[in-house]
């Protein structure tokens, strides 16, 4: 495996997978402390779980979503997974937005738990163009991932499994909730708490609980 991707793994010789991305400065393990994995040994779910480390600088050079795809998702599909899930907390949600706009049919359903919605110039233009129902975007504009993670998001695939979880005091709870709109109700979820750990958990709780992956 390459230097831009480092991993931490928990298998149980599932068919279905979720590989779970960091948010900024966040690292494999950071899940592991978290409870990620223990919540679903707790609950005895046939599912195996990968969270990736990805290089900061690999991000903005847009080597690491082909990194994520060459070296985890296609050996995965290779390896039998009859499933394979997407998801990520904060950055992390962007980017696995981001990955399902550019590389569409490579993961079966998205787990965005607190997604950054962008920077604000991306959240700037979709505003002062009216907002998502109008916006359309210019050809420069969807040169940048961002953009054509947005524009995916203006019509996501019926069916596609999806869930979007943030709190309300979250700092970019508005934009999260501009995302989480894009899907059915029964798709989203809104608990009190920031931007933190704390919320996170209960999210990843609620969403194992749903049993959306599993279905």
């Amino acid at each position: 495996m390459s230097q831009l991707l480092r991993t931490l793994k928990q298998t149980v010789g599932a068919s279905t997978l979720i590989i779970m991305l960091p948010g900024a400065y966040m690292k494999p393990e950071d899940y592991e402390k978290s409870g990620f994995y223990s919540a679903i040994t707790q609950r005895q779910l046939a599912l195996d779980m990968v969270t990736v480390d990805l290089d900061l600088e690999a991000i903005s050079s847009g080597a690491a979503l082909p990194a994520l795809q060459r070296e985890i998702i296609e050996p995965a599909r290779a390896q039998g997974y009859q499933k394979i899930w997407l998801g990520g907390i904060s950055l992390g949600g962007l980017l696995a937005l981001c990955h399902n706009a550019d590389t569409p049919g490579s993961v079966d359903g998205l787990c965005l738990i607190a997604p950054y919605p962008g920077s604000r110039l991306t959240t700037n233009a979709i505003a002062r163009a009216g907002g998502m129902s109008v916006w359309q975007p210019i050809s420069e504009e969807m040169t940048d991932p961002e953009f054509r993670a947005w524009h995916w998001l203006q019509n996501p695939p019926t069916g596609f499994p999806v869930f979007v979880g943030y709190g309300t005091e979250d700092r970019f709870a508005e934009g999260m909730q501009q995302i989480a709109e894009c899907f059915p109700p029964a798709s989203r979820c809104a608990l009190p708490g920031d931007h933190d750990w704390p919320v996170w958990q209960l999210l990843w709780e609620h969403f194992l609980d749903s049993r959306a992956l599993l279905s």
